[in-house]
């Protein structure tokens, strides 16, 4: 196997030799990577067979050719378990014919006014009802119960997806930017969008031009080039917490892959969608706040600007004021969207939700309008593509 990969790559025409194959081989005798898999293999092979990055793009795709199938064989086999067996009991109570039923107050403004009735005029605790503040109702207000469009109060977590609202003070996490496995394919699709330039000073040995010039003279000539750097700079707002719980590893792939090729990237945190401000640290996303309006006069129009979130919310927090499921906003989320776009041009927002669900949702059909279409599924094809569209 690992001799018919040696001959795939000298087929390719990289220049590989082998002294470097046989370096490689020892490693592996030597057990350089304790258990094998495809992922560490790669990161282990490249080192020791590639030496100018050039050479990357091309040795990537015949190291995929070649160790087709293989990658999810090191992996844990995962299975698909039945929704029914994991829904909470406490769903079991309201049909979908009864959910249909229940009926919403009738818009955000109708929701916020009878919110403010309510805690002037309840005095005791509820359960079960369909007005007051309370828990396990069909109430637009509360926890645990069901409300087609309602405000979530004293509840850890979504059940239904259908709050407008979250009147709780939530924890996030970060972003690990250390992961690896599974990192190699986006890797791969992110490289896409780097661009090299020859430019600066004569600072890096030109070896190729060194040792031909040298055999041409008879003398030693040293020949050196411009430094090769990666002039693509790149900003990534990720959505986290909320629904995104679900995403958070291929997220922290995408993350991991992003800080390994792009020199100049930054990022921010924000919730659901963007608003006046975003944060970088999600222990201390209360107290730390990075002004959104500082953020778009701090980097210049020629970054390219990466959304990254599953686009599920209620419409209201994209298209109303004070929408924001956590606190009262003064300007929409659609508003802010729309200053960032005017500002960067080349601009993508990243789903991880499969593609065939997005018609259903009708924020994701809003977001889908502001940016253009230019929405694309987080997979390794939709990685593909909307580097292609940031390249235009």
């Amino acid at each position: 196997m690992f001799l018919n990969f040696f001959f795939d790559l000298k087929q390719a025409q990289l220049p590989v030799s082998l002294k470097e194959y046989l370096m490689l081989m020892e490693a592996m005798n030597k057990r350089v990577i304790k258990s094998f898999n495809v992922n560490d293999f790669y990161f282990l092979s490249r080192s020791a067979l590639i030496k100018d990055e050039r050479h990357l793009d091309k040795f990537d795709k015949v190291f995929g050719h070649s160790f087709k199938g293989l990658e999810n064989k090191s992996e844990t086999t995962e299975a698909e378990i039945p929704e029914e067996w994991l829904r909470l009991m406490g769903q079991k109570y309201l049909s979908d014919e009864e959910k249909k039923l229940v009926e919403s107050l009738g818009g955000w403004d109708k929701l916020m006014e009878t919110l403010k009735q309510r805690l002037e005029e309840q005095k005791k605790r509820h359960q079960g009802g369909s007005k007051w503040i309370g828990t396990g109702g069909t109430s637009p207000f509360g926890a645990y119960g069901y409300n087609p469009e309602g405000i979530r109060i004293g509840q850890n977590e979504s059940r239904n997806k259908k709050a407008v609202k979250v009147w709780d003070k939530r924890e996030f996490k970060n972003l690990d930017g250390d992961v690896e496995l599974g990192t190699r394919n986006i890797k791969v699709a992110l490289r896409r969008l780097r661009k090299f330039a020859r430019e600066g000073a004569d600072t890096e040995l030109d070896l190729d031009g060194t040792i031909k010039s040298t055999a041409h003279k008879g003398y030693i000539d040293v020949k050196m080039m411009p430094e090769r750097r990666n002039k693509i700079k790149v900003l990534i707002f990720f959505d986290v917490g909320g629904s995104m719980d679900a995403h958070v590893k291929i997220c922290e792939e995408l993350f991991s892959a992003a800080k390994t090729e792009f020199k100049h990237m930054e990022y921010f945190y924000y919730h659901n969608c963007l608003y006046d401000y975003v944060w970088k640290d999600n222990k201390r996303r209360y107290n730390e706040h990075i002004s959104t309006w500082d953020v778009l006069h701090t980097y210049p129009s020629d970054y390219k600007v990466i959304f990254v979130g599953d686009a599920e919310m209620s419409p209201y927090e994209i298209t109303y004021p004070g929408g924001s499921t956590e606190y009262w906003n003064e300007e929409s989320g659609e508003t802010w969207l729309s200053r960032t776009l005017n500002v960067y041009e080349n601009a993508i927002w990243l789903n991880p939700v499969p593609q065939q669900y997005w018609n259903r949702i009708a924020s994701t059909n809003i977001l889908q309008q502001v940016f253009s279409n230019r929405m694309f599924p987080l997979t390794i094809d939709g990685i593909d593509q909307a580097m292609r569209e940031l390249n235009k």
